[in-house]
C-alpha cells in the first residue's frame, strides 16, 4: 500500500503538516508532533479507524483516497512456485513436527 495524505492535503490546499495538525486537532483528533511528522512524511505502520475517519473528514475523502493499491508490489512479493501439474517437482518445507514424506 502507499501512503497518499499529503497529495489529498495539497488538493484541499494543506501545504505544512502544522496546518493539517491544527485541522485534525480543531475536528477533535490531537496528534503529537513526532506522530504528525511520520504520517505526514512517511508510510505509517499501523492507523487506529477512528483516526482515520477524522483524517477522511478534515480532507473530505474517503480511506481509498489515501490507501492506494499497489498489486505489483504484491505480486513481486509472491513466491516462485513450480508448476506441479506439469511435471514439477515439490520440494518439503522441512521445519517443526513435519518429516520427510514417504519414499
Amino acid at each position: 500500500m502507499r501512503w497518499n495524505l499529503r497529495m489529498k492535503a495539497a488538493e484541499r490546499g494543506v501545504w505544512k503538516s502544522t496546518e493539517l495538525r491544527r485541522r485534525l486537532a480543531d475536528a477533535g483528533l490531537e496528534i503529537s508532533a513526532g506522530k504528525m511528522s511520520a504520517l505526514w512524511t512517511g508510510t505509517p505502520t499501523t492507523i487506529r479507524l477512528d483516526d482515520l475517519d477524522i483524517v477522511c473528514d478534515v480532507l473530505d475523502c474517503e480511506p481509498n483516497d489515501l490507501l492506494i493499491r499497489e498489486p505489483a508490489v504484491v505480486a513481486a512479493r509472491r513466491p516462485v512456485r513450480a508448476n506441479v501439474a506439469a511435471g514439477g517437482t515439490v520440494t518439503p518445507r522441512l521445519g517443526r513436527n513435519r518429516t520427510l514424506p514417504p519414499a
